[in-house]
């Protein structure tokens, strides 16, 4: 037994063997099904509605999205720092409270100062309650694994199937309350989170089991040289813009072979439905079959490989159905190979660490991830809008992943 699974108590320890959750778990998994419903309400309409309803242009748009992202990603360290020092409670809750605010703001929002305003608070606000929660669940999952109730994988892609559950409802719901107005959408987005403050506030503990706040500064200087953890990072960050095509290369395609933004919802739904059905196996596949870093490396190739169906799709033109067809495929292989990689890269953040700074490590994470989405989204909002040769923007992102594979950590730690 570990040093933290001893500082549990005895109603939170796993079972010698057992291959289950705690109840802790279990709260901080369903934690992020509820977070994943309210958001996803309302991120997969948002390019549309900065186009249109507010009239920007394609690189602004992107800009936006990527913004959105940054402010997201790129300040969960400062998250994750937080939690390090004040503990997972009070800043999951103080972002729950922003994100109410910034759905509000963002539904009123008709201009471009105010819409930049309402998104980087909506994405600050994730910046606080992620990764506390991603942080304790992967510190929770190594007690686990080390207590013998299975691989900390199983349990990161437990996690990963309540987000995308909650990926699977937050745009269907979005669709439907899309056919009165898109603030309708975000006052939805903020009545759910609403719910989720109040629910943390009840059941949350102050003080989590085992979890030693850490009141000494510094951190940065030791992981600013670990030279593989920054490769993880930028192997993760090079997926996440690969994602983040969902909301915006995605739209525009689905758009130019329907006419509509109305088989979106559908596509995100697959999506979802995929990871929420296949995760586990695939997980169980891989960890049996694969090192961690041929794991992120086989679900990097088939990102890259979904880019390369819609560009060599897309010269031909095709409308309708079998035009959205190259589309669907591009989900399905980004979706297999989120997969194999957002599992595996959680589960290796807590072996690269520093004692005391998992959530340090975990925010920087998705920083140095967020900081390349923010820049990789400009430059697609520019390529779609620079009426290049149609396939060449999705052949310029299907080289990315690809070279992302020799960033990757060459020694194992999973």
């Amino acid at each position: 037994m570990n040093r933290l699974t001893r500082a549990l108590p005895p109603r939170l320890r796993p079972a010698a063997g057992a291959r289950r959750t705690t109840p802790l778990l279990r709260l901080l998994i369903l934690t992020q099904l509820a977070f994943n419903v309210g958001f996803f309400a309302v991120l997969p309409f948002l390019a549309e509605h900065l186009g249109t309803a507010v009239g920007m242009a394609g690189w602004l748009v992107g800009f936006v999205l990527g913004l959105r992202t940054f402010s997201q990603q790129g300040l969960f360290v400062v998250g994750g720092a937080l939690t390090d020092r004040y503990g997972v409670r009070p800043v999951v809750l103080a972002g729950c409270a922003l994100r109410v605010a910034g759905f509000g703001w963002l539904g009123y929002a008709e201009g471009t100062g105010p819409v930049i305003g309402a998104v980087l608070l909506i994405g600050f606000a994730a910046a606080l309650f992620s990764p506390a929660v991603e942080s304790e669940v992967a510190r929770q999952a190594v007690a686990l694994e080390e207590a013998g109730g299975g691989p900390r994988t199983r349990v990161l892609a437990l996690f990963t199937v309540a987000g995308q559950a909650g990926a699977f409802i937050g745009p269907l719901l979005g669709a439907l309350l899309l056919a009165s107005d898109f603030r309708t959408v975000c006052l939805a987005g903020a009545g759910i989170f609403v719910l989720v403050l109040a629910g943390h506030a009840w059941l949350l503990p102050q003080h989590l089991p085992g979890r030693r706040r850490t009141t000494a500064k510094g951190g940065i200087g030791p992981l600013l040289r670990n030279r593989r953890f920054l490769g993880l990072c930028c192997a993760y960050g090079a997926y996440l813009l690969a994602y983040n095509q969902l909301y915006l290369a995605l739209p525009a395609e689905v758009e130019r072979a329907t006419g509509s933004q109305a088989p979106l919802a559908w596509l995100f739904a697959l999506s979802s439905l995929l990871v929420v059905t296949t995760q586990l196996p695939v997980t169980h596949w891989a960890g049996a079959q694969l090192t961690a870093r041929r794991s992120m490396a086989a679900g990097l190739l088939l990102i890259s490989a979904g880019f390369a169906l819609v560009a060599a799709a897309r010269p031909a033109e095709r409308t309708g159905t079998a035009g959205l067809l190259p589309a669907a495929g591009f989900v399905v292989l980004l979706t297999v190979g989120q997969m194999l990689v957002a599992p595996v890269a959680r589960a290796w953040v807590p072996d690269l660490a520093e004692p005391g700074r998992l959530g340090l490590y975990t925010g920087a994470l998705s920083s140095v991830s967020g900081l390349i989405v923010l820049v990789g989204s400009s430059a697609t909002g520019t390529l779609l809008d620079l009426g290049l040769p149609p396939a060449v923007p999705w052949l310029v992102l299907a080289a990315v992943p690809v070279s992302a594979v020799w960033l990757l950590p060459r020694r194992q730690a999973v």
